[in-house]
């Protein structure tokens, strides 16, 4: 690990992201169709939902999963549900909306820091240890994109791409600068994004592995600088 970058303890200390702030989130982004007010008790029971909506989906898929499993792998019984939500649309759209809030830490990670290699470094290692925090989360927005209406599809291709060109934006800060080599920044963020996205995709191949979400960072690190022609202390490499 590079001097200065965080661990993924410190990181995970620093942000404070867990499933009872993004079911806090949920709750407020929703009180008008919610029908529990007292927001401890809706957060509560927001959090055995998704974890059991989460587990459910990541096992069957979501289109397969009914309500009836989802009320027993909750404990909540099926009216208690519909206080929360109409349908099971209505559920998945709660949960894909919160992609807004991962993308506003990682953007929030970057702030001050100006040296375009540095930007890039800390971009790849907070989307990682994001998607570690949140893995089930990160999981099932991934899968059940498809599951979407066309209107929900074309939000969550368009968060997507948000996030892919805040890879080409810094990739093309450090060509202006000349620290990244004349290449195409686009295909470079594409495949920066793959590669981040195979670390919760096939999560079981690391563990097997036994290989950290920092070691790979690092490893993901250096294949992208190698590319771009920069070594890891910030030397062109000749």
């Amino acid at each position: 690990m590079a001097k200065g970058e965080l661990s993924f303890e410190e990181f995970r200390r620093m942000v404070s992201l867990s499933m009872e702030n993004m079911c806090r989130d949920l709750y407020l982004g929703n009180r008008a169709s919610i029908k529990i007010k007292k927001e401890p008790v809706a957060v509560g029971n927001l959090m055995k939902i998704l974890d059991a909506a989460l587990t459910l989906s990541n096992k069957k898929g979501f289109s397969a999963m009914s309500l009836r499993e989802l009320s027993s792998q909750s404990g909540l019984s099926m009216g208690a549900l519909y206080t929360y939500f109409s349908s099971k649309e209505d559920l998945l759209h709660m949960i894909q909306r919160e992609s807004a809030v991962v993308f506003d830490v990682l953007t929030a990670q970057l702030e001050g820091v100006r040296d375009p290699q540095a930007r890039l470094r800390r971009a790849i290692r907070t989307h990682l240890f994001l998607s570690e925090i949140l893995r089930p989360w990160f999981y099932f927005s991934y899968m059940e994109a498809k599951n979407l209406s066309k209107q929900e599809q074309k939000k969550a291709i368009e968060a997507e791409l948000l996030t892919e060109k805040l890879f080409v934006d810094i990739v093309r800060e450090g060509q202006d600068v000349g620290v990244f080599r004349d290449c195409d920044a686009e295909l470079v963020a594409a495949v920066t994004k793959a590669m981040l996205q195979d670390w919760y995709l096939k999560r079981w191949k690391y563990a097997r592995r036994k290989t950290t979400v920092e070691r790979y960072a690092e490893f993901v690190t250096d294949v992208v600088e190698g590319y771009l022609g920069c070594g890891r202390r910030g030397e062109k490499k000749s």
